[in-house]
């Protein structure tokens, strides 16, 4: 800008002439803007490297790129443990969790959003904003409206923490580090700080705030502008692509090679006698190779190279572009640059009259006398003559050039979803006899990128809570979308169907032989009942009709018949978790609430009574009543034990109580009494039954006593 100021004031005073002397002035303000220094510029690396070294540089952001940033503010670890287990036999399990604050400064100027994060290469955050590790985020675009952020004033003090206006920059509290080895990993952003193309001229006059202003150039996906001048952080788009820096009576423009070139006779115009002089470098010093890297918007961003060769490709010239472009486009420009390496071993000095005093470096020039295209390098004015240094550069534009930019790793991006709970007392315990309940919680998502969630349980209404742990993997989840009818346990039922539908497409369900029916495959729990289905018939966008059925399994028959809407959930231990609640609660009601990444900070919570299924012996079966000839009533019925689902040896399943009891109720419209035996049968005599009235009805009904608690009963009822 100086530059054209005192240009502008030699014109105004002296005419060409005088613009000419006050350029080399102006020039030498400008120098402090664009001249080269130390650091010329951002190299590729420094994108995807993430630093946390003081005097980093932190790039200015243009359009759309993927990029580091720089730590400028980080915790230490903060430990936390959890304590589940500690059942019959079995030790408590104490789990460490490690988590880490911290801060990334992304641009030195503003953006307007940040959309996928990567961390160690594994997507963090997804496209629809969810994040696959549990961390709080805080985005700050860098406006100058920005305050302090409460996190870092809440360690640092209000008065000590900045607001960074001006600098993007991103907020991570409590980031889980347990997927990264407990450490904090390197990240990387899909930054969005302008939307569309950018034109190289609208960068230029962005970072010389104005001094330099956009001619008509080539556009860039993205850009990470850094370095000590706008020169440097110009240099890596001047070195590849046909750009030039010129002035007009208002600012420097920087602009391509659209305007056409001035055509200057050298004869007829050396100035002085001074003689034109053309050069030309040996070729063994010139680059047959140019291999560029830049940034693939096709491969998520990531860095892609390209090349162009010439012959054997004995000396190669390498080049970082910290730029998003297609692959075809760097192409282009990587054969553009190996066709101006060999054109600029060409180079010429010219010598003019005053009259060409307007002309500036950058600006192109053809020499009538000798063919090709010519840029002036530099240009100076001494003893009213005017001396061009110029080099040759090949015609045209660069032009996109077929090219393969190679597959980027394919990464799943499924959001999260929110968390589904089912939680159930069941008869699923480990074989031996159990002394305490277990309660079991299957869990799944609402989207299929759900992983897992952190559980806690009250078993006083939410008054107090305890860990529960992690949830398990996901299970398949969903709900019928048909009644199902009761039916008996001890035959397939061929009668009845349900139809059932899942949480989302992932989840299927798959058809089994009756062998593997019988040693237990597809167990689902609908409702409070276990049972297997044989067959299962896709008959929709996951819909499942299920048939060929075994119902109550695990002595659950009690449970049969089911309306639309039930919960279903296939029964996979490896997706189970298991709760172990004190024996004390049995008959509370347990709260059990899930937070997963995609959850709101309540969690999701659902309910499930206390029942002590593991603990309880099953409800007596095969209940039989027989009158012999004198009128009285044998009573029989087979026992089940709460260990003895797998029937290995043809003979009685094991007891699983400290002694075998029973209590048969006996009832009519007259009586009602209780009697405990210790085998699974009683004598109801004729004497007593004429002793009490000699009902006509009798109902019977027959309890299990176990150790822990009493079975469900098995009623019968007896006309005589």
């Amino acid at each position: 800008m100086a530059t054209l100021v005192f240009t502008a004031v030699g014109t105004a005073v002296g005419g060409p002439i005088g613009g000419l002397v006050g350029s080399p002035i102006g020039q030498q303000v400008d120098n402090a803007l664009f001249a080269p220094k130390a650091r010329q510029g951002p190299r590729l690396g420094d994108l995807a490297v993430q630093t946390s070294s003081y005097g980093s540089a932190i790039p200015k952001m243009f359009g759309t790129l993927r990029a580091a940033g720089t730590v400028i503010w980080a915790t230490g670890l903060k430990e936390s443990k959890s304590t589940t287990g500690g059942g019959k036999g079995k030790p408590k399990t104490t789990t460490y969790s490690y988590s880490a604050s911290f801060a990334v400064a992304l641009s030195g100027r503003p953006i307007r959003t940040v959309r996928r994060i990567w961390a160690d290469g594994k997507l963090l955050r997804g496209a629809a904003g969810d994040f696959k590790t549990r961390t709080g985020f805080r985005l700050y675009t860098g406006s100058e409206g920005q305050g302090a952020d409460p996190l870092i004033a809440s360690r640092e003090g209000i008065e000590a923490t900045p607001a960074f206006r001006g600098l993007a920059y991103a907020v991570f509290e409590d980031f889980q580090l347990a997927d990264y080895g407990n450490r904090i990993p390197s990240l990387t952003f899909e930054i969005v700080a302008d939307d569309g193309q950018v034109p190289v001229g609208t960068i230029a006059a962005t970072l010389s705030a104005g001094a330099a202003g956009g001619g008509e150039t080539p556009s860039l996906g993205g850009y990470a502008a850094s370095g000590d001048s706008v020169h440097g952080a110009l240099e890596p788009l001047f070195a590849l692509m046909p750009l030039s820096l010129r002035e007009d009576e208002q600012a420097l423009i920087v602009s391509g090679y659209g305007s056409l070139p001035v055509a200057l006779s050298v004869d007829a115009n050396n100035a002085n006698g001074k003689r034109t002089e053309f050069s030309r470098r040996a070729p063994g010093l010139t680059p047959d190779e140019v291999a560029i890297a830049y940034h693939d918007p096709a491969r998520d961003y990531q860095t892609g190279f390209q090349r162009a060769t010439r012959g054997g490709a004995v000396r190669i010239e390498s080049r970082g572009l910290p730029a998003s472009l297609p692959a075809h486009d760097v192409k282009g420009l990587a054969t553009y640059r190996l066709k101006a390496l060999w054109a600029g071993r060409e180079t010429a000095r010219v010598h003019l009259g005053s009259v060409h005093a307007r002309l500036r470096p950058g600006a192109l020039v053809t020499l009538q006398e000798v063919n090709g295209l010519w840029k002036i390098e530099r240009l100076t004015f001494e003893r009213m003559v005017v001396t061009l240094d110029l080099v040759r550069v090949p015609g045209g534009l660069p032009q996109p050039i077929a090219a393969a930019p190679g597959r980027a790793s394919e990464q799943p991006d499924a959001p999260h979803g929110e968390t589904v709970l089912i939680a159930a007392d069941l008869p699923l315990g480990e074989e031996e006899a159990r002394a305490k309940p277990l309660l079991f919680v299957a869990s799944a998502g609402t989207a299929a990128g759900w992983r897992q969630a952190e559980l806690i349980v009250s078993y006083d209404g939410g008054r107090s809570y305890e860990a529960g742990g992690m949830t398990a993997g996901s299970s398949v989840i969903g709900h019928l979308t048909s009644g199902l009818a009761n039916r008996g346990s001890a035959l397939i039922d061929l009668t009845n169907s349900v139809d059932v539908e899942l949480l989302h497409d992932e989840m299927w369900l798959e058809s089994c032989d009756d062998l593997a029916l019988a040693g237990g495959a597809n167990l689902a729990l609908v409702g409070s009942e276990l049972l297997q289905f044989g067959r299962a018939d896709a008959i929709g966008e996951r819909r499942f009709r299920l048939s060929r059925l075994l119902r109550g399994r695990r002595g659950t028959e009690w449970a049969a018949g089911h309306r639309p809407g039930a919960a279903f959930t296939l029964i996979d231990r490896a997706s189970l978790v298991a709760i172990e609640p004190p024996m004390g609660v049995v008959g509370a009601t347990a709260k059990i609430v899930g937070q997963g990444i995609g959850d709101s900070p309540e969690g999701v919570s659902v309910l499930c009574d206390v029942t002590g299924e593991a603990v309880r012996p099953p409800a007596p079966v095969h209940l039989r009543a027989a009158i012999d000839a004198a009128g009285n009533l044998h009573l029989s019925w087979a026992r089940r034990s709460r260990t003895g689902w797998f029937w290995l040896d043809g003979g009685d399943a094991p007891l699983a109580e400290e002694q075998e009891r029973y209590e048969v109720r006996l009832a009519s419209e007259v009586f009602d009494r209780r009697i405990e035996t210790d085998a699974p049968a009683y004598l109801y005599s004729a004497a007593a039954r004429q002793a009490e009235g000699s009902p006509a009805a009798i109902m019977v009904e027959v309890v299990q006593i176990g150790t822990f608690a009493r079975s469900r009963h098995a009623s019968l009822t007896i006309t005589f």
